[in-house]
């Protein structure tokens, strides 16, 4: 009691003190010395020299070659004119005046000097003024482009099986079945028209956090936070290749489109590229200061792209094993990339933003702000629809082009589990782009579709381009 005491005489000592101060300031404002002319005046010059000291150096050779061809004194170069002004002091200083367009000094252009050749005058040739001349242009401010219409999604079906935190998903490149990855260290295969269950591997010793399916030979890869990578021979059912090397759990993972290999990262702040048959681990890409927690491959350039915990997203040559550009725009830890089937971009998704990028350097293109959540998955199909996905259940619909949130949704958790297993840890589409299938908190697989019945008419755009300005930063 006597501690809190003391504090509060503290604070009030130090506030009574502060505005002690403030007072005798503010009393003394009036008393202060006045401010010198000359120190003031080459203050300003000095500013004015900083600012406009090109254009002045510019100005005057131009007038200097006015003076030469028998033009007047205070020729402009089109525009801009140097004029004396002077203060009420009697400082006489230099400005810049805006002089009418096809003027000369406020004149025509004299006759007797139609004939001149006016080298280096621009908007001036020999016969008079050219269409070339400088002229103040009114530009329109630039406009939201209207968004793409797409149908509201809806969950159609809700796949139980698994006893863990479903972690991780992939889709056939047939489209006939995907696969799931969970916290109860076992990968189960499910038939994608009928959502029934086809098969279980296990192999694991640990939470499952990473599959891919190759499209090119018969292998399912996986990896977890047992630091084991695998790959499973889906002709017989076996792992029959291990990558060793990780130091920690890996969290994600990616095979190149066109060469056999194998990219995956994880919590060691690492990603490895390993020879797909041989298993040798043939970079293993340094730079990163924290868990690496997306990896994407594409066959052109940047063929790798890495998102961490750092907060940065990194651009890899492959044929290097080295970092080409860092990208440091977001602020806080970066868990998604998404590569456009498409377009040449990609999407990342953070707390702070998803911020869409253009390949191969990385052009920052614009901010899609609104998904106030920690954002878990991001992922788009060929009809421009990103959905991101948060760890509180969320799923946010958004026009790609545009960057308009046409739907959120909010998809009800498992009765029985609780409000707080309402995550969505991963999400692809199906290679027709129709369905979505959600690996989520409450143990389940939810699967999207959209709506049949939606048209433009029952689901307008709520499109307010005053109120929705594309913000770039």
């Amino acid at each position: 009691m006597g501690e809190d005491i003391q504090k509060h005489s503290v604070h009030t000592l130090v506030f009574r003190s502060l505005k002690r101060t403030h007072d005798m300031f503010l009393s003394e404002e009036g008393s202060l010395p006045p401010l010198d002319k000359k120190a003031v005046s080459a203050w300003r010059s000095s500013k004015a020299k900083d600012t406009y000291g090109p254009i002045v150096e510019l100005v005057r050779k131009q007038q200097e070659v006015a003076k030469k061809t028998g033009l007047p004194a205070n020729y402009p170069g089109g525009q801009l004119a140097l004029t004396n002004k002077s203060d009420q002091d009697g400082e006489t200083s230099q400005a810049l005046a805006l002089m009418p367009s096809g003027t000369i000094g406020g004149h025509q252009m004299p006759q007797s000097t139609a004939n001149v050749s006016a080298v280096g005058i621009p908007g001036y040739a020999a016969g008079g003024p050219t269409n070339n001349t400088q002229s103040l242009i009114t530009r329109k401010a630039p406009t939201m482009p209207k968004p793409q219409w797409h149908p509201p999604w809806k969950l159609c079906r809700v796949i139980s099986g698994h006893i863990g935190w479903v972690r991780c998903v992939a889709v056939d490149p047939t489209n006939e079945w995907f696969c799931t990855g969970s916290a109860d260290r076992v990968i189960k295969i499910w038939d994608l028209a009928s959502g029934r269950l086809k098969l279980s591997l296990t192999g694991h010793v640990s939470t499952v956090r990473a599959l891919q399916v190759s499209p090119r030979h018969p292998y399912l890869f996986s990896a977890g936070e047992d630091r084991q990578v695998k790959c499973w021979d889906l002709e017989y059912n076996k792992v029959i290749r291990h990558y060793h090397g990780h130091l920690s759990a890996v969290y994600s993972m990616a095979l190149h489109p066109t060469i056999d290999v194998l990219v995956t990262c994880g919590r060691d702040s690492t990603a490895r590229v390993w020879d797909m048959r041989s298993k040798a681990n043939i970079h293993t890409l340094t730079g990163h200061t924290n868990t690496v927690a997306s990896v994407v491959c594409q066959a052109a350039e940047p063929q790798i792209i890495t998102s961490s915990h750092d907060s940065t997203i990194r651009l890899w040559d492959l044929a290097a094993g080295r970092s080409m550009a860092t990208l440091t725009n977001h602020k806080k830890s970066v868990r998604a990339v998404a590569m456009h089937p498409n377009l040449y971009m990609f999407a990342s998704a953070s707390p702070d933003n998803i911020k869409q990028w253009k390949c191969p350097e990385g052009k920052f293109i614009q901010n899609l702000s609104g998904h106030n959540a920690i954002l878990n998955c991001l992922a788009i199909n060929a009809d421009n629809v990103m959905v991101s996905g948060a760890d509180n259940g969320s799923l946010h619909f958004w026009d790609f082009k545009t960057g308009y949130n046409f739907q959120r949704s909010q998809a009800p958790v498992q009765p029985g589990s609780m409000d707080s297993e309402a995550g969505v840890f991963a999400m692809a589409f199906d290679h027709s782009g129709s369905r979505l299938i959600t690996a989520e908190a409450d143990k389940t697989i939810k699967i999207y579709k959209e709506d049949d019945e939606a048209n433009e008419e029952t689901h307008p755009i709520n499109w307010k381009p005053d109120l929705l300005k594309r913000r770039r930063y």
